[in-house]
Order: structure tokens, then C-alpha cells, then sequence
């Protein structure tokens, strides 16, 4: 979870289908109801609809979404405003929707670091995680999803969506290995509480006897 009166910033990155926007909103939930102040920024700005979805979970959750109403607007430039709204309201989490756009590694990359550079520059105390979306099952595809953000957004940990039907969650255990990357959460459905901490003892029993 975020650490307590400290600003922590999430960047949510992966591939548009992975439920990267429907993961941003059930964070939002299980952040309000732990008792931490949210704010989301809609920074996924090439995909109109990934705005309006992100509104939607905004008002689900009763989370204020900074969005620019302009069409193809610089990402960065969202994430600017939105630390500049989450520091004058002194937010604790602030969730950061982010493109998924995998056709063209160097612009996802330009972008990401551009948004890191906003980030160092703007909030430079602030605790910051970089969580890739992960599709269940994907399988070996979402092996090769996540070496590539993990290049472009130097990851810190992964959240696993769409564990509720036949997926066993392989991908999981080889993406932790092969990029020595942490498990955060899991979202084993379509419901707004459908998503919790990762627990690795009940990750294996469920492998196990699945």
C-alpha cells in the first residue's frame, strides 16, 4: 500500500485490453476505503475512450480525475496538473493512467520518461511506483509485454488482472522471476472490490490445487 503523509505517485502502464483503466479504478476504491486521499490523472490521452473510462471510475469512486479536454494532449502535461492539483490538496495517492500504446517502443518511451522528468521535477520527494498491468492470460505474450516496459518504465512491481477464469496465472511466476519483479496486486474480476494485496501463500495454493 502507499506509505502514510507522504505524497506516492502510481504509474499504471501496459497494453491497452489489460484492464489498466478498470485496475486504476478499484486502486481509487481500495485507497479511499484504507483511508488515503486520491486523485487520478487521466494521462492516457491518445484514446479518447481510456478518458471517459477514467472519468467514469472517477465518479464510482468519488475520486476527482484531472483530464485536458483537448484531443491528442501531451501526457506529460496532465500529469503536470495533476501533481500541481494533488499538492495544493495535500493527496496522498495519486493514480496515474498512462499509454498503452506497444507499436512504437520509442514513443512509449520518450513519453514515459518525459512523464519521470515532469515527476523528479515537480515532486521530487514524492514515493514513486511504477506498476506494469499484466493480462493473466497472456501468457508467454505477456512475458514479452513486460520486458518491454520494463526497458521504458522502470518497473517496480506488477498487477495481475483477469485471474478469474481458467488463467492460472503462470505468466505471474515467470514474469517475478525473469524480471525480478514483485507481485502488488491481483484482480480476480469485473467488480470494483475485485481487486486485493498479492499474497504469495495464497498464490500457491490456488496453483496447486486450481
Amino acid at each position: 500500500m502507499p506509505e502514510k503523509d507522504q505524497f506516492n505517485i502510481w504509474l499504471l502502464t501496459g497494453v491497452n485490453g489489460a484492464g489498466k483503466t478498470t485496475t486504476i479504478g478499484k486502486l481509487a476504491n481500495l485507497g479511499q476505503k484504507s483511508g488515503y486521499s486520491c486523485l487520478i490523472a487521466a494521462a492516457d490521452t491518445f484514446r479518447a475512450a481510456a478518458v471517459q473510462q477514467v472519468k467514469v471510475w472517477g465518479e464510482r469512486t468519488n475520486t476527482q480525475v484531472i483530464a485536458n479536454p483537448g484531443q491528442n494532449t501531451d501526457p506529460a502535461s496532465v500529469v503536470f496538473d495533476a501533481i500541481a492539483a494533488a499538492q495544493a490538496k495535500n493527496i496522498e495517492l495519486l493514480l496515474v493512467d498512462t499509454a498503452g500504446r506497444l507499436q512504437n517502443k520509442q514513443n512509449l518511451m520518450t513519453e514515459l520518461e518525459k512523464i519521470r522528468r515532469i515527476i523528479d521535477k515537480k515532486a521530487p520527494n514524492a514515493k514513486v511506483e511504477s506498476l506494469l498491468v499484466l493480462d493473466a492470460t497472456l501468457g508467454q505474450n505477456g512475458l514479452r509485454q513486460a520486458q518491454v516496459f520494463s526497458e521504458a518504465a522502470n518497473l517496480s512491481g506488477v498487477v495481475l488482472t483477469k485471474l478469474d477464469g481458467s488463467a492460472k496465472g503462470g505468466v505471474a511466476l515467470a514474469v517475478t522471476q525473469q524480471l525480478n519483479l514483485p507481485i502488488r496486486f491481483i484482480g480476480a474480476g469485473e467488480g470494483i472490490e475485485d481487486l486485493r494485496p498479492f499474497s504469495s501463500y495464497e498464490f500457491v495454493e490456488a496453483l496447486l490445487n486450481g
